[in-house]
């Protein structure tokens, strides 16, 4: 069962301000379900448990991994030869990056730095680009719902509305990144949250999903990249405001502004 830790941690740390003997039984769910009915059924009952997270945080977070996007978007096909479906669809990934920041500012978000550390590696072929891409958007599908119910458990509809407006863009990213892999870009029934990933090949394989958005720091800083300083691998820094005057703007990018 050691395979299942992953759940069983994430309902004892989603739940740490229940009393000890509630997260128990919670655990010992899970377990009981794991045994009959498998993951799914209680999954479920970790994602519908109310957030704590700040909206500024929230806002700024977002804000901040927008810029990252962007860069590695834009910076992408400028160093990695890519066939033309799946360079065009990545240069209209940078410019939506872009937009998601502008908007993020106009809603009050304002981005921790604007310098990023970007690991060499990810520059290094079509694979590596892609692959980083996939695990990114899945990291920002994850954060996006993070927004979602935030803003909705405050009543703020509009702001939600708007996070899932960005949750829809960032999974069609995703997919796309995958069948560019040659793999299943249709491949959720449901958009990834808290679950367990379950595809083998996603570079999150058999971790849960999150629920605080300072965890997305986290995943992106495990990843090699840093925020304003020097990331944990070999790579450059890249000045959001010096790449962004060169990001792709297609002209047939429609729905360029959120309802």
């Amino acid at each position: 069962m050691s395979e299942l830790n992953p759940v069983y941690e994430a309902i004892d740390k989603e739940f740490a301000d229940k009393p000890a003997a509630t997260r128990r039984q919670l655990v010992a769910g899970a377990a009981a379900t794991v045994g009959g009915m498998g993951l799914l059924a209680v999954l479920p009952k970790v994602a519908e448990a109310r957030h704590s997270t700040d909206p500024q945080t929230l806002l700024n977070i977002a804000a901040t991994a927008e810029v990252l996007a962007t860069i590695v978007n834009t910076v992408g096909p400028e160093k990695v030869k890519l066939d033309p479906v799946t360079k065009r669809n990545i240069d209209a990934a940078a410019r939506e990056e872009l937009i998601h920041k502008d908007v993020l500012n106009s809603l009050g978000g304002k981005e921790l730095t604007t310098k990023i550390h970007v690991p060499d590696a990810v520059f290094s072929s079509q694979e590596a680009l892609l692959k980083t891409l996939v695990a990114g958007d899945q990291i920002f599908v994850n954060a996006y719902m993070i927004g979602v119910t935030t803003f909705g458990n405050a009543g703020n509809g509009k702001f939600a509305r708007v996070a899932s407006e960005f949750m829809g863009t960032e999974a069609v990213h995703r997919a796309l990144a995958l069948q560019s892999l040659g793999q299943l870009g249709n491949d959720r029934v449901f958009m990834k949250y808290s679950q367990v990933e379950e595809n083998r090949n996603d570079a999150f394989f058999n971790k849960p999903g999150f629920r605080r958005i300072e965890t997305a720091v986290k995943y992106l800083e495990a990843a090699g990249f840093g925020f304003g300083k020097a990331g944990s691998l070999p790579g450059q820094m890249y000045d959001y405001d010096v790449v962004s005057k060169r990001t792709p703007n297609p002209s047939d990018l429609t729905a360029r502004t959120p309802v």
